[in-house]
């Protein structure tokens, strides 16, 4: 069974996320999302709610083979818990390939897990971090949020 590990804070869960996964979900078996602790940002959502969220959001696009957990440690060591064949990492722009190489080296070192790529395509203007900004400058990110998500950040504002 190839099981794809793709981790992050998803603080929110974007569309460009949900695009990540709906192409991932045709390579793999399984894939899990793993919303990881980073110890760098405060998170703005309930990760507990996201995840639910992530699950349900999953189950009404038909995404059958996808299971959300929650983590703390290196993603490489968990992933290879879980047993992922591969992490999975989706780019917008050569500045995010160079900067997920970089830490795909390193993750292979620790775990042996490969790294595969999926292309944001059309969704590589959508950032956590940009969405983040507009809902904090007050501005509708209806349109950057599966429906799911949109109702988690429309209840912690």
């Amino acid at each position: 069974m190839k099981i794809g590990f793709y981790a992050g804070s998803f603080d929110p869960f974007t569309t460009g996320h949900l695009h990540i996964v709906k192409t991932a979900s045709e390579i793999f078996d399984k894939i899990i999302i793993g919303i990881g602790v980073n110890p760098k940002k405060t998170r703005k959502f309930d990760k507990n709610k996201m995840c639910r969220a992530i699950q349900d959001l999953m189950a009404k696009q038909n995404i059958l083979n996808v299971e959300c957990v929650l983590f703390d440690g290196l993603t490489a060591e968990v992933a290879k818990a879980y047993g992922a064949s591969f992490l999975i990492r989706g780019v917008r722009n050569g500045i995010d390939y160079d900067f997920e190489e970089n830490i795909a080296m390193i993750n292979e070192e620790l775990s042996g897990i490969d790294t595969i790529y999926i292309r944001a395509g059309a969704f590589g203007v959508v950032s956590s971090s940009m969405v983040n900004e507009l809902i904090e400058r007050g501005k509708d990110v209806s349109k950057y949020l599966p429906a799911q998500i949109y109702e988690i950040v429309k209840e912690t504002k």
